[in-house]
């Protein structure tokens, strides 16, 4: 289904630059998978992520509709966008929010709007509830620990980011953190906060191994050098974790 979903979906690059389009669609769509683990779902969740994250926004309409074709539901294709709002910016997102809406409502697929769990009252304490459960106790109550100039900040990505994005339904915890190393990765420059969502997957299952997979199958729609910075980050978070272990 994923090979010749792609197939499909990239016909109308095939016209004036067959020869390419057609090693492009060998290797991301039969080589690529084939070095894989991951199900087409898993893979095009991922993809979609990435796509957001370097601002495709035309290859992501294409891949949209391949996902929705291997299994990714109308719900988790929302999801996908919405919490790329966190880490992207309205700015960058609100285009992508556009396409999401024509691709669903030309498929004749609706999605209700209830899976909000929080109100504006409990957000915070929820947010950080899931901050500590991928990060460790290390996160609770972490405004506190700031300098007054800068606990707004901590306060907001605890009630903004994880309360208004990470409590709602639609994707487990593993996929959430999965898409948000996959938003990081395909920004660039992240490094840093790359390496605090490599250890957040990491804490809550998605193993290096997974990370590396999920790497390898988005370097056809991201290119080498992030995907390289990136395996350099896992690479080193996972030494770090086993030298850890091991002493």
């Amino acid at each position: 289904m994923y090979k010749d979903s792609m197939k499909k979906y990239h016909r109308s690059l095939e016209k004036n630059n067959g020869q390419i389009i057609d090693r492009w669609e060998y290797f991301a769509g039969e080589q690529v998978p084939a070095q894989s683990k991951l199900d087409d779902k898993t893979r095009c969740m991922a993809i979609l992520a990435v796509l957001l994250g370097c601002q495709g926004k035309e290859e992501f309409k294409k891949m949209l509709n391949v996902a929705l074709d291997c299994g990714v539901s109308g719900i988790q294709a929302k999801e996908i966008v919405y919490q790329a709002t966190a880490y992207l910016g309205m700015g960058r997102v609100a285009p992508f929010y556009k396409v999401l809406d024509k691709v669903l409502e030309k498929r004749g697929i609706v999605v209700a709007d209830d899976r909000q769990t929080t109100s504006l009252e409990d957000r915070m304490r929820k947010g950080n509830d899931i901050q500590i459960a991928y990060f460790k106790e290390g996160m609770r109550n972490s405004w506190e620990k700031e300098p007054e100039q800068t606990a707004h900040i901590k306060k907001w990505l605890a009630a903004n980011c994880f309360g208004d994005y990470y409590t709602r339904s639609g994707l487990t915890d593993q996929q959430r953190e999965m898409i948000t190393f996959c938003y990081i990765m395909a920004q660039g420059g992240c490094e840093s906060q790359l390496t605090g969502h490599t250890n957040g997957n990491m804490n809550i299952g998605n193993d290096a191994d997974f990370l590396i997979d999920v790497i390898s199958q988005c370097i056809p729609f991201i290119g080498y050098p992030r995907s390289l910075n990136a395996l350099n980050v896992v690479e080193k978070v996972r030494k770090q974790r086993e030298e850890k272990n091991n002493g």
